[in-house]
C-alpha cells in the first residue's frame, strides 16, 4: 500500500486536492466516494465524520478540509518546494493568502450564490466584510506575480488559484485581467492537466 491514500469525488474539491498531489509527484491511491451511500457509509464517516469530500490518508494519519491537505502536503514534503522555508519571509504570503482563501474568499463566493445579503451597517460581524472588498484584496495577492509567492509557485496557488479557476467559470468571481492572467500562468501547468484529464475522464465513465 502507497503512503498516500486519497478519497474522492470528481464533483467535489478533490479536484484541486488532485492538482496538489500530482504537482508532488508521489505516488498515491485514489478511492473514489460516491456522494450518499459512499460518502455518509459507516467506513467513510470513519474517516471523516462529517462525509466531506476530499479526505487523505498519509502514512495512516487521516488530514481532512482541503486547505489543511493541501499545506500539510506542502510541509511534508520539504524537499518539493511547495511551501517556502521556515524563516523565509515569503512563508507570510503563504499563510497570510491561504487563510484568506479559506475563509473571507470562500464566504464571500458562498454569500453570493446563495444570495445572502449582509445587513447595510453589519459588515464587520462578518469575516469578509463585503464580496467587493474581498475581490480587491484578491487583486493585491496576484498582481506583483507571477505567482503567490512570487517566483515561487507553491500549494497556495494550487488552492486560491482554484477559488479564481472555479469562481470565474461559475460566476461567483468577476472575470477581473489581473484574475485571467494568473489564472493562465496557472491552467497551463502539466500538474494541472492531468488532474483535469484525471477527473473528466471519471465523470465520462472512461
Amino acid at each position: 500500500m502507497r503512503a498516500l491514500t486519497f478519497y474522492t469525488n470528481p464533483q467535489s474539491r478533490g479536484r484541486i486536492v488532485h492538482w496538489m498531489l500530482e504537482e508532488l509527484s508521489e505516488p498515491y491511491d485514489t478511492v473514489w466516494i460516491e456522494y450518499g451511500s459512499g460518502s455518509k457509509s459507516a467506513e467513510y464517516l470513519a474517516i471523516n465524520p462529517m462525509g466531506k469530500i476530499p479526505s487523505l490518508k498519509h502514512n495512516g494519519v487521516v488530514v481532512t478540509e482541503t486547505p489543511a491537505i493541501c499545506t500539510y502536503l506542502a510541509v511534508a514534503y520539504p524537499e518539493k518546494n511547495l511551501i517556502p522555508a521556515a524563516h523565509d519571509p515569503r512563508l507570510a504570503n503563504f499563510f497570510r493568502w491561504m487563510f484568506f482563501a479559506a475563509g473571507p474568499v470562500e464566504a464571500s463566493v458562498t454569500a453570493k450564490a446563495m444570495d445572502w445579503k449582509v445587513p447595510e451597517g453589519r459588515e464587520r460581524t462578518v469575516g469578509f466584510g463585503s464580496h467587493e472588498e474581498v475581490l480587491a484584496a484578491l487583486e493585491i495577492a496576484v498582481k506583483p506575480g507571477p505567482f503567490i509567492c512570487g517566483h515561487a509557485f507553491t500549494a497556495v496557488d494550487v488552492y486560491l488559484g482554484s477559488h479564481l479557476i472555479w469562481g470565474m467559470q461559475f460566476g461567483g468571481i468577476e472575470k477581473r485581467s489581473s484574475y485571467q492572467d494568473y489564472v493562465a500562468r496557472l491552467t497551463t501547468r502539466p500538474a494541472y492537466r492531468r488532474a483535469l484529464e484525471i477527473n473528466e475522464a471519471k465523470l465520462a465513465g472512461k
